[in-house]
C-alpha cells in the first residue's frame, strides 16, 4: 500500500492534474464552466488580434488557443493560469520570423510553428534539469524596461491598421517613418472605427460597471459584463461594416477564416533554420516563463496555493510543443485572461480545457461571422491592452531607489525601441551583469568600533563608537571573489600604512557567504604582507560553510592570527582596555548613543 501511494505521489509530481482530478466535484465543474465561457468570449478577439500582430493569419490565433490550454491543464501547477497568445510574445515572434521569411507566406507559418516547438523543447529541457533559476538573470528592471518598450512598439505597430495604411518596421524609428510616409493614404472610415473602438474600450473599463449596477445587476455580474467589452466592440463594428459595405471603401477586414479544428502540423527539422531561431526561442522562453510564473504566483498567493517553477517550465514546454503541432505559434500565460479566469471563479485547470473546447466550437461553427470584422477593431483591442504595459510608476520608483538599476531599465527600454526586441533584451541583461560586477567589485567596507554599553560593532563614520589604536576592525559587506579581491587587499593595506601603532587587523566576515580561489589567494597575500609589517591578521564571525572550505586549505594553518566566534570576542582578546572603556560609559551616555545609532540607521538604512 505504501509503495502504491509513493508511486502515485511521484506520478502526480510530474502530472499535477492527478491531484485536482481526485477531488473534482459538481461545484468545481460549475465554477470552471462559467469561467470558461467568460474567458472564451474574451479570448476570441484577443487570439485573432495577437495572431495578426505576429504576422500570421487570424485563425492561427485560434489554433494557438486550443491544444496549449489542454497541455497546460495536465502539467501545470497553477489552478487559474490561462495560457495562449500574448502581446509581447507575438511581437517577439514577428521580430524573429520576419527576418527569415515573408509575412503571409507558407515559410513564415512553418517558421512560426517551428519556433513554438523549439521554444517548447528548450523549456522542457530547463524544467527536467531544474534550471528555472536561470530566469533570474532577467532582472526586474530589465523586464520592466522590455515590457514598457514592447507596449510602445506594439501600440505603434498597430497604428497602421487604425489609419488603414501599409507601414512596417522592426523598431520605433522605422515604424514612425513608414507611418509618416503613408499618411496621405489615410482611410477615414478605418480611423473612425479604430478611434471609436479605443474610446469605447477605455470607457468600458470604468463606466460600464456602474451603469450596469444601476440597472439592478449584481456587482460580480457587472464586473463580468465589463470584461466582455472587446466582444461588444467586435459585434458592433462587424455589423457596421457589413451593413454599410465599408469594406468596399477600403476598410480592411478579417475576411474568410477557415472553419475547423487546429490542423496537425509538423515543424521543419532544418538545422539551418533551427540555428537561426535558437536565440529568439531562448529569449521567448525566458521572458514567457518569467511573465507566466509571476502571474501564476500572484494569483496562487490569493488562494494560499503553491506554484512549482520547475514544473511550470515543463507545463509551458508542453503547451508550446502542442501549439507547434497544431499550427500555432509560441504561447505563455497571459495576465489579463488569467485575472479574468480567477475573478470568474475558476477552481481548477479544467477551466482552461473547457475554454479550449469553446475556442474549438467557435473555429468549427462561428468563423463565418468573423468575415466582416474590421482589422481596425482588433488593432484597437491590442492598443488598449498593451498600453497598460507601459509602467511609468515602476520607472519613477526605480529612478528614486537605484540609479544603477534605472540604467539597466533605460538601456533595455531604449535598446528595444531603437534597435529591436532581441537586441534590447540582450542589452539590458549585459548592462545588468556589468553593473553587478562593478558594484560587487568595490563592495562597502566599513571600519567598525564598539557601541558603548553593548557588544555591538558599527561603522565609525555613522555612529559614536569606541575604537582601538592597536586593533583595526573592518567589516566587508560582500562575498569575496575575483572581482573584489584586489580591492580588499588595498583596503587592508591602507589601514596598516595609516596606523603606525597598529598590531592587529580583524576582518569581520558576517556578510561573507563565499570566498572563491582568487579571494583566498588575496587573503593569503594579506596575511603574508601584514606579517612582514609585524601586524597579525584575524577573522571573526566566519560562517560555517565558508569555514569548512577554508579548513580544506593551508590558509588557517599559516594564519598569523586567530578565528573568533564574534567581533566582541576578538576585541576582548586583542585589546581588553578598549572593551573596558566601552563598558565604562554611564547609562545616560549609552542611551544617547543608542538613540543616535537608531536615528542614523533609520535615515541611512546602514549599520
Amino acid at each position: 500500500m505504501h509503495d502504491r501511494e509513493s508511486k502515485r505521489a511521484d506520478l502526480a509530481k510530474w502530472l499535477p492534474a492527478l491531484t485536482w482530478m481526485r477531488v473534482y466535484d459538481r461545484l468545481a465543474l460549475t465554477d470552471d464552466l462559467i469561467a470558461a465561457l467568460i474567458v472564451t468570449a474574451m479570448l476570441i478577439p484577443q487570439s485573432l488580434a495577437y495572431a495578426i500582430l505576429a504576422g500570421l493569419p487570424p485563425e492561427v490565433g485560434l489554433y494557438a488557443s486550443m491544444t496549449p490550454l489542454i497541455a497546460y491543464a495536465l502539467f501545470g501547477t497553477s489552478r487559474v493560469l490561462a495560457v495562449g497568445p500574448v502581446a509581447v510574445v507575438s511581437l517577439m515572434t514577428a521580430a524573429a520570423i520576419s527576418q527569415i521569411a515573408e509575412p503571409g507566406s507558407p515559410d513564415y507559418a512553418l517558421a512560426a510553428l517551428t519556433l513554438a516547438v523549439l521554444s517548447g523543447v528548450m523549456l522542457l529541457v530547463l524544467g527536467f534539469l531544474r534550471l528555472g533559476f536561470l530566469a533570474n538573470f532577467l532582472s526586474h528592471p530589465v523586464i520592466a524596461g522590455f515590457i514598457t518598450a514592447s507596449g510602445i512598439l506594439i501600440a505603434s505597430s498597430q497604428m497602421k491598421h487604425l489609419f488603414g495604411v501599409s507601414a512596417g518596421g522592426h523598431n520605433l524609428p522605422e515604424i514612425v517613418t513608414a507611418l509618416a510616409a503613408e499618411m496621405t493614404r489615410l482611410n477615414i472610415f478605418a480611423l473612425l472605427i479604430g478611434t471609436c473602438s479605443i474610446a469605447f474600450l477605455y470607457w468600458v473599463r470604468s463606466g460600464l460597471k456602474p451603469l450596469v449596477m444601476k440597472l439592478g445587476v449584481s456587482e460580480r455580474a457587472a464586473e463580468l459584463t465589463k470584461r466582455a467589452g472587446p466582444v461588444m466592440a467586435v459585434v458592433v463594428t462587424t455589423g457596421l461594416v457589413a451593413i454599410f459595405d465599408l469594406h468596399d471603401h477600403g476598410v480592411a477586414i478579417v475576411g474568410a477564416v477557415p472553419r475547423g479544428l487546429a490542423p496537425l502540423s509538423m515543424p521543419t527539422f532544418d538545422p539551418v533554420l533551427w540555428s537561426k531561431l535558437a536565440g529568439a526561442a531562448l529569449l521567448i522562453s525566458m521572458i514567457g516563463f518569467v511573465e507566466s510564473v509571476s502571474v501564476a504566483q500572484t494569483l496562487a498567493a490569493k488562494r494560499r496555493q503553491r506554484i512549482d517553477p520547475d514544473q511550470e517550465l515543463i507545463a509551458l514546454g508542453a503547451a508550446n510543443i502542442a501549439a507547434g503541432l497544431s499550427g500555432g505559434y509560441p504561447v505563455t500565460g497571459g495576465f489579463a485572461r488569467s485575472v479574468v479566469n480567477f475573478d470568474a471563479g475558476a477552481r481548477t485547470p479544467a477551466a482552461g480545457a473547457m475554454t479550449a473546447v469553446g475556442i474549438g466550437l467557435t473555429a468549427m461553427f462561428l468563423t463565418p461571422l468573423l468575415y466582416f470584422l474590421p482589422i481596425a477593431t482588433l488593432a484597437a483591442t491590442i492598443i488598449v491592452a498593451v498600453l497598460s504595459l507601459v509602467d511609468t510608476h515602476a520607472m519613477q520608483q526605480t529612478w528614486r531607489y537605484s540609479k544603477s538599476d534605472f540604467s539597466a531599465l533605460a538601456a533595455t527600454l531604449l535598446g528595444t525601441l531603437l534597435l529591436g526586441v532581441e537586441i534590447g533584451v540582450v542589452t539590458g541583461v549585459v548592462v545588468s551583469i556589468g553593473l553587478h560586477l562593478i558594484r560587487t567589485s568595490r563592495p562597502h567596507a566599513a571600519v567598525v568600533g564598539q557601541v558603548p554599553g553593548t557588544e555591538h560593532f558599527r561603522n565609525v563614520d555613522r555612529h559614536t563608537v569606541v575604537t582601538s589604536k592597536h586593533v583595526a576592525s573592518v567589516r566587508i559587506d560582500e562575498s569575496l571573489y575575483f572581482a573584489n579581491a584586489r580591492f580588499l587587499e588595498d583596503r587592508l593595506y591602507g589601514l596598516v600604512v595609516d596606523g603606525t601603532e597598529l598590531k592587529h587587523v580583524v576582518l569581520q566576515c558576517s556578510a561573507v557567504n563565499d570566498i572563491d580561489a582568487s579571494a583566498l589567494e588575496s587573503l593569503e597575500a594579506v596575511n603574508h604582507r601584514l606579517g612582514e609589517a609585524d601586524v597579525r591578521f584575524h577573522l571573526s564571525e566566519v560562517k560555517g560553510p565558508v569555514l569548512d572550505r577554508l579548513r580544506n586549505t593551508n590558509f588557517l594553518r599559516d594564519l598569523s592570527g586567530e578565528i573568533f566566534l564574534s567581533q566582541f570576542d576578538a576585541m576582548q582578546a586583542l585589546d581588553a582596555d578598549s572593551v573596558a572603556r566601552a563598558r565604562g560609559s554611564n547609562a545616560a551616555d549609552a542611551e544617547k548613543l543608542h538613540n543616535d545609532a537608531r536615528i542614523i540607521a533609520g535615515k541611512h538604512g546602514e549599520t
